[in-house]
C-alpha cells in the first residue's frame, strides 16, 4: 500500500463507506495509511452513547486507545467491511451477536459490560410533563413538532424505543412523527438545540446535556434490557493491549467511572 493513497485504498477495502461517520472514516484513513510502522496502535470502536464515560476510562490505559464512536450497526458494518477496531462495544446484544455469527469476534472475549435506562427528554425550558404508561398522549405531547430518536430501523435506542412504543399501544400514532437520528446523541443534539420537542435517548447521555431535561423514565420491562456487550475482533491478537484495555472495562477503577456516569456496571 501506497501511504500517499490512502483514500483509495480505503474504498477499496471497505465497500460500506458511504455509511460511515466522517470521523470514523478518518480514522480508518490514517490507520491504514500509516501501515506497519503503527501496528500495535489500538483503535476501539465504541457506542456513541459510552463517549464521555469511555473517554474517561481510556486515558488510565498505558495502550492510549483510539476511540471512534458511532451507532453500533454503523460500526459493526465497518468492522465486517475490513475496519482496523481491535476492541468493539456496541449498545446491544445484537450488533454483537451480528459479528459473531460471521466469526469477526474471539468469542471467549465477549462480555457483558453495562446496563442502562431510556428516557423521554425535552428541551430545559420546556414545561411538558408526562407519565409513562399504556395509551398515554405522546403524540398530543408533540403539537406539531417529532419525536427525534436514534433510527429505529438500525440503531439501538431507536429499536429499544420502538419496542417500548408498542407495548405501550402508542407507536402507531408517532411512527410518521419521527426525527430519526444516526445515533442517539445525534437525537439528543435535535432536543437540546430545540429543534424537536421530545425525544428519547439513554438516561446517561440526557445526565451530560444541560440544554435537555428528563420528562419521564421508561419503565422497566418495555423493552427488551439495554446491555453494552463488549469483545475482542479476530483481527486482535489474545493477549496485548487490546486484552489489557478490554480488562481495564471491567476493572474496579472503571466501575468507578460507568457508575459516576449513569451506567450499571454487569460485572
Amino acid at each position: 500500500m501506497r501511504n500517499r493513497q490512502p483514500c483509495k485504498y480505503v474504498r477499496k477495502r471497505i465497500t460500506d463507506a458511504a455509511s460511515m461517520s466522517a470521523r470514523t472514516l478518518c480514522v480508518i484513513v490514517l490507520w491504514m495509511a500509516a501501515g506497519a510502522a503503527h501496528a500495535q496502535q489500538l483503535l476501539v470502536f465504541a457506542a456513541a452513547s459510552l463517549k464521555n464515560s469511555l473517554d474517561e476510562v481510556a486515558s488510565m490505559s498505558p495502550a492510549r486507545p483510539t476511540i471512534s464512536y458511532g451507532a453500533s450497526s454503523a460500526l459493526a458494518k465497518q468492522i465486517e467491511s475490513g475496519a482496523p477496531a481491535q476492541v468493539f462495544i456496541s449498545a446491544d446484544l445484537e450488533w454483537m451477536d451480528y459479528l459473531e455469527q460471521r466469526k469477526l469476534l474471539r468469542a471467549e472475549s465477549r462480555r457483558n459490560l453495562l446496563g442502562n435506562k431510556l428516557v423521554l427528554i425535552a428541551p430545559a425550558a420546556s414545561a411538558t410533563k408526562a407519565q409513562i404508561a399504556p395509551g398515554f398522549p405522546l403524540a398530543q405531547l408533540l403539537g406539531n413538532g417529532r419525536l427525534a430518536t436514534a433510527d429505529p430501523a438500525h440503531v439501538p435506542a431507536g429499536k429499544y424505543t420502538k419496542a417500548a412504543l408498542e407495548k405501550l399501544g402508542v407507536w402507531d400514532s408517532v411512527a410518521n412523527r419521527l426525527a430519526p437520528a444516526e445515533t442517539v446523541r445525534a437525537a439528543l443534539a435535535l432536543v437540546a438545540r430545540g429543534e424537536a420537542p421530545l425525544g428519547t435517548v439513554y438516561s446517561t447521555d440526557a445526565a451530560v446535556e444541560p440544554k435537555v431535561r428528563v420528562v419521564a423514565m421508561f419503565p422497566d420491562g418495555l423493552h427488551p434490557p439495554i446491555v453494552y456487550p463488549a469483545a475482542l475482533t479476530s483481527r486482535a491478537p489474545p493477549s496485548g493491549a487490546a486484552a489489557g484495555f478490554l480488562a481495564l472495562l471491567a476493572s474496579p477503577a472503571a466501575r468507578h467511572v460507568f457508575e459516576k456516569h449513569g451506567f450499571t456496571p454487569l460485572n
